[in-house]
């Protein structure tokens, strides 16, 4: 590591690296990998790392960040492509609705988003479980904007919290944690902020009065009448007829390997030693752990789905898993230059002795990659890359909390650019445009507003 650092090339190496990866990735034809990578090069170039050390690193970021975390990505990005084209999401919304009851399919529906985006995108998600909330919309007489922002705020929560979703993923590998501390603590965190998203999609929901169009009446919106008995009698027959797993095997990929993943945290906090630890030790390792869901999910959840289908289901998940891996690693790369020119070091120092709470760096930097991005995983992954160096310096920030603020930051606010907010939109049925803002972008507002309350409160009390 260089110990004699410039702090003007420092600053003015970040900006630039900064500024290319926005301008390339959001106003050119090149991809945000490339950009990346050219955000490395140039950073380490400013800085004065020489071009030996500068590609050294990259190689060194890029390898040791995919060493950790790139199988587990593969890994669950198929057991996601299963798990949607399977139609366990849909058995584990429709088990949430029967156990709550009438009058509470938007919390139905938040809870069973909530379980799905841990191991599939969101945006696929939401259009897998959208003719749900629309179907429940119709039955119940309720808002589509009430169920459909509820289901959607969820869904947007854990993917942008608790691995293995991809961008989480990435950031616990940037800050070197434990995997199972990581998803507890994305958990915890979750839960208020998805609730934040319910109450929010209830009060945009009843002010709106959106209906889904009435079958009879498909021109009326605002004062569609709710299903009668006998057509929701027929819809129920009609869902019967449609072959979906078992609630047992529809819950299995997700919490099998969650489970096993924090019994052997628990096992090695307690100090459990001998063969039970080693073999807990074994299954509760991530990649063994991730890996024994997507058997569960192969042979469990497609027992019923040709050899060839699920081959090729696998075969194109594996290719979007590629995409994700190479963004992630170049993130690595990125990281691995600030480590090895000392700009780490240099900038915890000015952040400590200038009294900036460390927390609020991760953070703005997620909101505002999120903001120019419009990808929440590009936001946490960019943010992740550049800060934990910083923070790992200082010394003076919880790591496990630094992380969390990437993740909340990367929720930030939704705009015309961001490809959730045209999924969700069009998922719910929103056509004009202040429509959609007023209950979507407004809904993603809350989410990383109460994120970040949430995020100050805790920093009192964690170290």
């Amino acid at each position: 590591m260089t110990t004699d650092v410039n702090i003007v090339r420092v600053f003015l190496g970040l900006v630039v690296a900064i500024g290319l990866i926005f301008y390339l990735s959001s106003k050119t034809k090149v991809h945000v990998f490339i950009a990346m990578i050219l955000g490395s090069v140039v950073a380490g170039l400013i800085v004065g790392l020489p071009v030996n050390k500068i590609t050294a690193s990259i190689k060194s970021g890029f390898g040791g960040t995919l060493g950790s975390i790139g199988i587990i990505i593969g890994l669950g990005v198929m057991m996601g492509a299963i798990f949607e084209a399977s139609g366990a999401a849909n058995k584990m919304a429709l088990v949430f609705i029967k156990l709550l009851g009438k009058g509470k399919e938007d919390i139905a529906m938040a809870i069973t988003g909530f379980f799905v985006s841990i191991p599939v995108f969101c945006d696929s998600a939401m259009v897998i479980l959208s003719p749900l909330a629309k179907s429940l919309s119709r039955k119940s007489g309720r808002s589509v904007v009430t169920i459909g922002c509820a289901l959607a705020a969820a869904l947007l929560t854990t993917h942008s919290l608790v691995p293995p979703t991809p961008g989480p993923l990435a950031v616990v590998g940037y800050f070197n944690l434990d995997l199972g501390k990581f998803i507890l603590i994305g958990l915890a965190y979750s839960i208020p902020i998805a609730i934040s998203g319910v109450i929010y999609a209830r009060h945009v929901g009843n002010k709106s009065l959106f209906r889904l169009p009435d079958p009879a009446d498909p021109e009326n919106k605002l004062i569609a009448r709710p299903y009668s008995a006998e057509e929701i009698k027929h819809e129920e027959e009609l869902e019967k007829d449609k072959t979906l797993p078992s609630a047992f095997m529809s819950f299995q990929p997700i919490f099998l390997p969650i489970i096993l993943i924090l019994i052997n945290t628990i096992m090695s906090a307690a100090g459990v030693k001998g063969a039970v630890k080693t073999f807990f030790g074994l299954i509760g390792d991530p990649i063994v752990a991730v890996m024994i869901g997507v058997l569960v999910a192969i042979y469990g959840l497609a027992q019923n789905i040709e050899r060839k289908k699920v081959v090729g289901m696998l075969d194109k998940s594996i290719q979007q898993a590629g995409l994700i891996i190479l963004v992630t690693g170049a993130g690595g790369a990125l990281g691995q230059i600030l480590k090895d020119s000392g700009a780490g070091s240099a900038l915890a120092n000015i952040m400590v002795h200038s009294h900036i709470p460390g927390i609020l760096l991760p953070f703005l930097m997620a909101y505002l990659l999120r903001f120019v991005s419009g990808s929440a995983t590009v936001g946490m992954l960019t943010a992740g890359a550049m800060t934990a160096p910083i923070i790992l310096e200082m010394g003076t920030v919880n790591p496990y909390l630094a992380a969390v603020a990437c993740c909340i930051g990367s929720i930030g606010v939704t705009n015309v650019h961001d490809s959730y907010f045209w999924v969700v939109n069009k998922c719910i049925g929103l056509t004009e445009m202040k429509d959609m803002f007023k209950n979507w972008f407004g809904c993603v507002l809350c989410l990383s507003t109460t994120g970040f309350v949430v995020l100050m409160v805790s920093s009192i009390f964690i170290h």
